[in-house]
């Protein structure tokens, strides 16, 4: 809990690190907190259950839930079956969230269904560092069994730095077709547009019942100015609360940052923990 608010980070990576770009690891220096790769990763570069536990457990977070990814052109490969051994430390405070890569997965439906047997909260994709378009057909099968299964899409909607990203794939409608065609799917848009997309983001999430807008990545005293064209009470009503740690330098202070932008006053727990628990799929932190 912080400050007597159920706290969901929505957007955390704890990859091996020997199976990364070296240019993810310098973002992470870069942007997280002072010696934190030292501090949760052992000298092979595998993460320290115990160390992130108590990290987390520090910063207030009841739930994080742990992303993976297949990106062998910009970030390398954050593997799902990594993140197995940090979900059995504490299964009530980590969950993990599946990733696929139709250029490397197929048949899709078949991986995907087994990382969601492995208790995978959700399915993330992300079109700009994997080289794909979200709306791709073939990535078709893996949203019919996400509707099937109850459990939400995830979409990276922002631009990104990385050598190798293709930032044109980031824009939110180009799942324009693909809420279309699976009118039941819980679609989170990561990074919330970030770049060039923020008022597109901002439409789809007001605009349907079931797009929601992940902050992961964006400076909470920023989030006015980004979506200044919307009005920020009703907007906030679809945030999610994420960081993309640990590229950022604090998670509670994230947190604590956004609750004090001026929102109404039952929005403040949905958008920390509240609106998580309604769209990703069997999260427990009792």
């Amino acid at each position: 809990m912080l400050d007597g608010h159920l706290l969901v980070d929505a957007h955390v990576h704890v990859p091996h690190l020997a199976s990364l770009a070296p240019a993810w690891v310098d973002w992470a220096r870069q942007f997280g907190a002072p010696g934190i790769l030292d501090r949760i990763w052992r000298p092979d570069g595998t993460p320290d259950p115990a160390e992130l536990d108590g990290l987390m457990a520090g910063e207030g977070v009841d739930v994080a839930l742990l992303f993976c990814e297949y990106s062998p052109k910009a970030t390398g490969y954050q593997h799902f079956d990594d993140l197995l051994p940090l979900v059995e430390h504490n299964p009530r405070r980590f969950r993990p969230v599946a990733n696929v890569n139709p250029h490397l997965h197929f048949p899709i439906a078949r991986e995907l269904v087994r990382q969601l047997d492995h208790g995978a909260a959700a399915l993330k994709i992300h079109p700009v560092h994997g080289g794909f378009r979200a709306d791709d057909a073939a990535l078709y099968p893996a949203y019919s069994v996400l509707v099937e299964r109850g459990v939400p899409l995830v979409v990276h909607c922002g631009t990104s730095s990385f050598p190798g990203s293709t930032n044109a794939y980031a824009d939110p409608t180009l799942l324009d077709a693909v809420l279309r065609d699976f009118p039941e799917l819980d679609v989170v848009l990561a990074h919330g547009g970030r770049g060039w997309w923020y008022d597109a983001a901002a439409f789809l999430a007001v605009s349907r019942p079931n797009v929601w807008i992940e902050l992961s990545g964006l400076p909470p005293k920023r989030l006015p100015d980004y979506y200044s064209r919307f009005d920020l009470g009703r907007l906030s009503r679809k945030w999610i609360y994420g960081t993309d740690w640990p590229g950022v330098p604090g998670q509670a202070a994230n947190a604590r940052a956004v609750a004090s932008l001026g929102l109404p006053e039952d929005v403040v727990p949905l958008v920390l923990g509240g609106n998580a628990l309604q769209v990703y799929s069997g999260l427990d932190p009792a």
